[in-house]
């Protein structure tokens, strides 16, 4: 069927997206900054968290090359007011307590502006670290509302919001005329706060909850949730924690007999869930996603320049951690330095700017204006957009 949630906004040109950034007049001041090199000759430092250990460490070598092909792009232009950017990479692991670990070693690097964050769980300790030491956060990923209630004004959002993810699942599952649905978190604050949302999105469109349950990561038998699930007689299950788990959940599924649709949401929209489903298991398992690289038209140009640079596809993430490092450039730029209150001023002040998902100008809470989420299913190895 037609995709019904198509995200606002098209593909620019990889060179539109990077052209305008280098040497750009205007002159980087000192910064009084903790977080500052103390100089406006050095470079402007950027951090980044993201999963290069445990059951997500696929999508670290995305997001950390999709935010060093922007590095390298604006630095070849020229910089911002002559200076150069550097990318600093810590891993978090998807667990509060590396990521706490891992941006505390960014603070002591003397970071400007952190560019990272993928599990919701795990950048939220770090939100009041990078806070305390004047940091602006751009996060690429990370989305659970959660990372909102404390208002904190270094924290913008580059990836669409759990809030208009659960809406979009809500829409598309409605529109699939699904009389029961299953909901299944792995109790984690991105997934529960999916799961949650979309239970009462569900409900105000008249669709029956039928199940509703939190399992726990890791494991590797869900038989119990299986079993919860067609007692439920669910015709639509919807999985909203990562794909290490969600590849479980859904082999499982079709080994107990169900026949009915599956949807998992952007943290298992990845190869390797697949993988682990096995593929004729994971054919026809549709997906809310922001985009990725091979879901945006006309994207092939920048799809060919990753894999030419990194010799690898770009996967989840890797679009808008390009993109957190390209914004992130453009605040440096309008603000004339790197000192912290400057930069989240400039960032509150962008309107207009290019990014992939659309044009940016964040919202009072610091979240994308324009963009949202697609439906993807799978089809042969990978997730392609739902027609």
């Amino acid at each position: 069927m037609t995709n019904p949630i198509r995200r606002g906004g098209t593909l620019l040109a990889a060179a539109a997206l990077t052209l305008g950034l280098a040497a750009c007049g205007g002159g980087l001041s000192d910064s009084s900054s903790s977080s500052d090199s103390g100089s406006a000759g050095g470079d402007i430092k950027l951090g980044m968290l993201t999963p290069l250990s445990g059951s997500s460490a696929a999508i670290g070598p995305y997001m950390k090359n999709g935010a060093q092909m922007a590095v390298d792009e604006i630095n070849a232009a020229g910089g911002v007011d002559g200076r150069k950017l550097s990318l600093t990479v810590e891993d978090e692991a998807c667990d509060p307590k590396t990521a706490a670990a891992g941006a505390a070693k960014l603070v002591t690097a003397k970071i400007n502006i952190s560019v990272g964050g993928y599990c919701s769980g795990a950048t939220l300790p770090t939100l009041t670290i990078f806070e305390k030491a004047n940091i602006p956060m751009l996060i690429p990923a990370a989305n659970s509302a959660d990372l909102l209630k404390g208002s904190l004004k270094n924290v913008f959002l580059i990836n669409g919001t759990g809030i208009q993810q659960a809406q979009a699942a809500a829409d598309f599952i409605k529109a699939e005329g699904s009389k029961a649905v299953a909901l299944v978190d792995d109790n984690t604050s991105y997934s529960k706060d999916i799961t949650t949302r979309a239970a009462e999105n569900l409900k105000t469109a008249g669709v029956t909850v039928a199940n509703q349950q939190s399992v726990t990561a890791g494991e590797s038998d869900y038989s119990g949730a299986v079993t919860a699930i067609t007692r439920a007689n669910s015709d639509f299950v919807y999985w909203t924690g990562y794909y290490q788990e969600g590849g479980l959940l859904i082999k499982q599924l079709r080994a107990a007999g169900y026949t009915g649709k599956i949807m998992v949401a952007d943290g298992s929209v990845d190869k390797q869930l697949v993988d682990i489903a096995g593929e004729a298991n994971a054919q026809g398992v549709f997906a809310t996603m922001t985009q990725t690289p091979s879901t945006i038209p006309g994207g092939e140009k920048w799809i060919a320049d990753y894999k030419a640079k990194f010799n690898a596809d770009p996967g989840p993430y890797s679009t808008q951690s390009y993109d957190a490092v390209r914004v992130a450039a453009e605040a440096v730029k309008k603000a004339g330095s790197t000192d912290g209150a400057k930069v989240i001023t400039a960032l509150e002040g962008i309107d207009n700017f290019k990014i992939f998902s659309g044009n940016l100008k964040f919202t009072p809470e610091h979240t994308l204006s324009e963009g949202g989420f697609d439906i993807l299913v799978v089809k042969g190895t990978d997730f392609v957009l739902n027609k």
